[in-house]
């Protein structure tokens, strides 16, 4: 794994109930953002590089740290929403680790990466894009619920940070795939990993969690309805995650 280390409208009144950590979207830009990186810097260095959390971490370091880039340098044309965003993102991601930290069952989306992480036959590619998987797939539309409840405003007034963020990672994505993909092109082909990984994509984990995103903002108002659906995907996008992380043969 020699390369990973460099991946080193309307507003209501706000309503943060119901939403996972501590943003606050009065902090100044930058405060909320630099506390997650902060947090996410601090696991860099406390696991083995070869740990699998440890793997996704780096990936999802890189891509919050080009976030805080981005809106340092004016490119979200609204910075408040971008970093409401991109903290109750992030969050989500941290308390999955605080609760397989301290041996509670974190959500079903991220268990496999928690289960496997130290598994011999599972690759680095398959630990950053098991990460993906439930960070994209589940926590990015719970993450635009809470801030929509935290800045009092629709899904549709962050769709413009959501499509950004989402390109963000996309290329990500590509340059991940490109430096953890193993041996020359003729040799890929022959590769089980090839075939795993080419059966899941991003952009089309990002197009269905902007829909479930819309969907669970229109189920809000219908509580038990709203639970049952984000329990299916969690458990769906869990479903996925397990097998990206297939072990393989050397």
């Amino acid at each position: 794994m020699p390369h990973l280390e460099q991946f080193a409208p309307r507003r209501d009144t706000p309503d943060t109930s119901g939403t996972p950590g501590t943003a606050d979207t009065a902090d100044t830009a930058g405060t909320a953002v630099d506390r997650v990186v902060a947090r996410m810097r601090a696991l860099d260095a406390a696991l083995p590089p070869r740990d699998g959390v440890a793997v996704f971490n780096r990936v999802y370091l890189a891509v919050t740290e080009e976030v805080d880039r981005h809106i340092d340098t004016g490119r979200f044309a609204d910075a408040r929403a971008a970093i409401t965003l991109d903290v109750r993102f992030a969050e989500r991601y941290l308390a999955a680790v605080d609760a397989a930290t301290s041996d509670r069952r974190p959500p079903a989306c991220w268990r496999p990466l928690f289960q496997f992480r130290r598994h011999p036959g599972v690759r680095p590619l398959q630990f950053a894009l098991a990460g993906i998987n439930a960070h994209i797939g589940h926590d990015l539309a719970l993450a635009v619920v809470d801030a929509c409840r935290s800045l009092g405003c629709e899904p549709a007034d962050l769709e413009d940070e959501f499509d950004r963020v989402g390109d963000l990672l996309v290329a990500l994505e590509e340059r991940i795939r490109e430096e953890l993909m193993p041996g020359p092109d003729l040799l890929q082909i022959a590769d089980p990993l090839t075939h795993l990984v080419g059966s899941w994509s991003l952009e089309r984990a990002r197009d269905a969690t902007w829909s479930a995103a819309r969907a669970l903002w229109a189920l809000r108002r219908l509580p038990d309805v709203a639970e049952e659906f984000t329990g299916r995907l969690d458990a769906a996008v869990g479903f996925a995650g397990r097998m990206l992380l297939t072990p393989l043969p050397d």
